[in-house]
């Protein structure tokens, strides 16, 4: 065979050393039986997103607007102690009982102090339950940070009276912070 021959067909191609076949293309690597390995799922460009709210976060705005309904219940409950307390610190009748005395010292400025940090975590709730269905990866993180701070205020401060809230703070952190949450919140908006 001779490559020698610029007319030959069969030749190597003009400016290239002859060599066998084709020229060498770069291979994937390949893993058990000759197959190429596949991406990781969700890494195609065209993967589909979810189209609607997964049940867990679903569930999360459900638990958000629990949350809301107890706090407008807790700044009622503090807004009426403050004003009680401030209406029985002026009768002589009730500053001798022991029991009263209990309630008299808390002062009223700290009970309305409460009561506007009640309503302030309710709003700051209710803004979240509103902003689940269009809002983006910052939503699901602040929706986290406000799960693990109520799950924290609950134990803490109001024992008794934020069990509840601690129980519905962790369940949102946890379906707000599980895959599909993620798949929700980091879905292309168009």
């Amino acid at each position: 065979m001779s490559f020698g021959d610029p007319n030959n067909p069969y030749g190597a191609p003009q400016g290239q050393p002859p060599g066998y076949g084709y020229p060498q293309q770069p291979q994937q690597p390949q893993q058990g039986y000759g197959y190429p390995a596949a991406p990781p799922m969700g890494a195609y460009p065209g993967a589909p997103a979810p189209t609607s709210m997964p049940g867990t976060v679903s569930t999360a705005r459900v638990l958000l607007w629990v949350i809301v309904a107890l706090q407008l219940i807790g700044v009622a409950l503090f807004a009426i102690t403050a004003v009680s307390v401030e209406a029985a610190k002026d009768d002589p009748t009730l500053s001798e009982e022991p029991a009263f005395e209990q309630l008299a010292d808390y002062s009223s400025g700290l009970l309305w102090g409460l009561t506007l940090f009640a309503l302030a975590w309710g709003v700051f709730a209710l803004v979240l339950a509103l902003k689940f269905g269009k809002g983006g990866n910052g939503v699901r993180i602040t929706a986290l940070v406000f799960g693990i701070i109520t799950a924290v205020l609950g134990l803490y401060p109001f024992i008794i009276v934020g069990l509840i809230h601690t129980v519905l703070a962790i369940l949102i952190a946890v379906f707000v912070g599980n895959a599909a949450g993620s798949a929700w919140f980091n879905r292309p908006r168009y």
